[in-house]
């Protein structure tokens, strides 16, 4: 029984490479599914379709149809990137005092987290229609089979399903639903236990039957509305009329260079591009391959950019629907060398502060914490299609309600709760139908000569943005391979404290780090990352070694 154990163990960690078809994922099922969807003759577009609702079921604590979420999509004819937006919106009546108390200053976290108010108007299924109706080979209802399966016969609890159950089911007496669902005579269920979801299996089945009207009008969304406006903890102002109105959306993608490459990603309200384009555009001077991964020197530097440019994501970025962001001058070159310049290789900053890129209005900072509730998922198929998917419910559980067996989001929580400050505008306030900012962050990588050669992304809110970062650094500059890339150890930062990722090759960093002027913590993160990169052999996909993920050949 050992050995076995031990041989899954090497599968479940080991790259996969391949000329054909690869998949990867957090959780092992959803990889499958995306397999078994490559296998019947679907596209990349169907097989990361099929893994986003294996995942409602399997790994519901991270994300799921009762969230949303950004895709990517390379097209392995012509070469052309498109995105899609499926980010979730807030309700028409919402206001930009929506997370003030009585007092007139922002909620607690803690508080404003749980309950209707925080569900914002789920995008994955939009999004899904979108890909499907766009890129999709299979027929709709083929690409739910393997997530009912799961629902109707059951799945097994993983180590990081037992641990969020373990650490949220203390609020859930005031959620009788999830802890029904979730919970046996109070407790976690056991690792290895099996868990089935009627419900939620129910449900599929229409929407596979009907399309995805089924999720955005009749009984499922009357099960939406009531389960958010029906709770007596902060009760929400979504009406039918939102969820009918809702549509994802198509956007340009974000895209800059680095050394010889070309990065694209996601455009806001995603900040992803945009943020880890800026850490690359600043260190884009230095000589990182000379100084190599073991130097504290690099680590430095990157943790100044890093400052830096979250500095700027603060200040600037929101949904461009609803606020004016100067895009073009966040990623300029000119601007990125200028703001370069601030950092030495000798010492820390005094401060970080946001620049003034060009085509910038007056706007004030404020920080918003993001916590972790987040997935990512590749598929890439034999004719070379890329779709990479960051898909979200937000925190651990989302709001704690349910509707049908799927948890409902707390995505409203990533806008910033205070609307303004000092006078003026805060770029990610809360207003009706806007989307909040995120850091989702799912990228690929181009060559010089245009061919895709990497791509990545990461869960673990706003540590995500450095997941990537440090994921691309590690690959482009430290010629890492993407199961390397992503298991290297991160440098993250609260306040002035840069933060070292426990059980890594960071630790040692931590007093040469603090001779160049910084305030050191060694401490967890809770990351989790999936990439894929082109090899000789092909594609090779790579799973997090921190998670349970998988990565697949056709």
């Amino acid at each position: 029984m050992k050995k076995l154990l031990l041989a899954l163990a090497v599968l479940l960690y080991s790259p996969v490479a391949s000329a054909q078809g690869v998949v990867t994922s957090a959780d092992p099922r959803a990889t499958e599914a995306g397999r078994q969807i490559l296998r019947e003759g679907g596209t990349a577009a169907d097989a990361a379709m099929a893994m986003m609702l294996a995942l409602t079921v399997v790994e519901p604590q991270s994300s799921g149809i009762g969230g949303g979420g950004f895709l990517i999509r390379n097209d392995g004819k012509t070469g052309k990137m498109e995105t899609i937006d499926g980010r979730e919106a807030a309700p028409a009546a919402a206001t930009p005092q929506r997370f003030l108390g009585p007092d007139g200053k922002p909620m607690p976290f803690s508080h404003a987290f749980q309950g209707g108010k925080s569900i914002g108007v789920p995008g994955n299924i939009r999004l899904m229609a979108l890909t499907h109706k766009k890129w999709g080979k299979l027929p709709w209802k083929a690409l739910f089979a393997p997530a009912i399966e799961l629902a109707e016969d059951g799945f097994q609890v993983t180590k990081p399903l037992n641990d969020r159950i373990a650490g949220m089911s203390r609020i859930w007496e005031n959620f009788p639903e999830i802890a029904s669902q979730y919970t046996v005579d109070g407790q976690a269920p056991a690792v290895g236990a099996t868990l089935k979801n009627p419900a939620l299996a129910a449900i599929l089945h229409r929407i596979a039957d009907e399309g995805p009207e089924a999720f955005y009008a009749g009984d499922n969304a009357r099960a939406i509305v009531a389960a958010a406006t029906g709770t007596r903890i902060n009760t929400s102002d979504i009406t039918l009329a939102d969820l009918s109105a809702y549509q994802a959306k198509e956007r340009a993608p974000v895209c800059g260079t680095y050394r010889t490459y070309r990065i694209c990603g996601m455009a806001p309200p995603s900040s992803g591009a945009v943020t880890v384009l800026q850490i690359l555009g600043m260190l884009s001077r230095f000589d990182l391959k000379k100084m190599g991964p073991a130097s504290p020197v690099a680590w430095h530097l990157i943790g100044e950019a890093m400052e830096l440019a979250y500095a700027d994501r603060e200040k600037y970025l929101g949904d461009t629907d609803f606020v004016q962001v100067p895009l073009k001058g966040l990623i300029d070159p000119a601007y990125l060398a200028q703001r370069s310049r601030l950092i030495s290789t000798t010492a820390t900053l005094p401060v970080y502060e946001a620049g003034t890129p060009p085509g910038a209005q007056a706007r004030t900072a404020a920080v918003q914490d993001e916590v972790h509730g987040t997935t990512h998922f590749i598929a890439i198929d034999k004719a070379g299609d890329i779709v990479g998917m960051t898909s979200t419910v937000e925190g651990p559980f989302g709001s704690q309600l349910m509707a049908n067996g799927y948890i409902l989001n707390n995505e409203l929580t990533d806008f910033t709760f205070a609307p303004e400050r000092d006078g003026a505008p805060i770029a990610n306030r809360v207003e009706g139908g806007k989307r909040p900012l995120s850091s989702m962050a799912p990228t690929i990588v181009y060559d010089s000569k245009g061919k895709p050669v990497f791509t990545v992304g990461a869960a673990g809110g706003k540590t995500i943005i450095m997941q990537v970062a440090k994921a691309l650094i590690a690959h482009l500059d430290w010629g890492m391979s993407a199961q390397d890339s992503i298991g290297q150890g991160l440098i993250y930062f609260s306040g002035r404290t840069l933060i070292l990722e426990k059980g890594t090759s960071l630790e040692p960093m931590k007093a040469p780090l603090e001779k160049l002027g910084h305030q050191v913590v060694i401490s967890s993160l809770g990351l989790k990352a999936n990439a894929a990169e082109l090899t000789t052999k092909g594609w090779v996909g790579a799973a997090d070694p921190r998670s349970v993920g998988t990565a697949l050949s056709e």
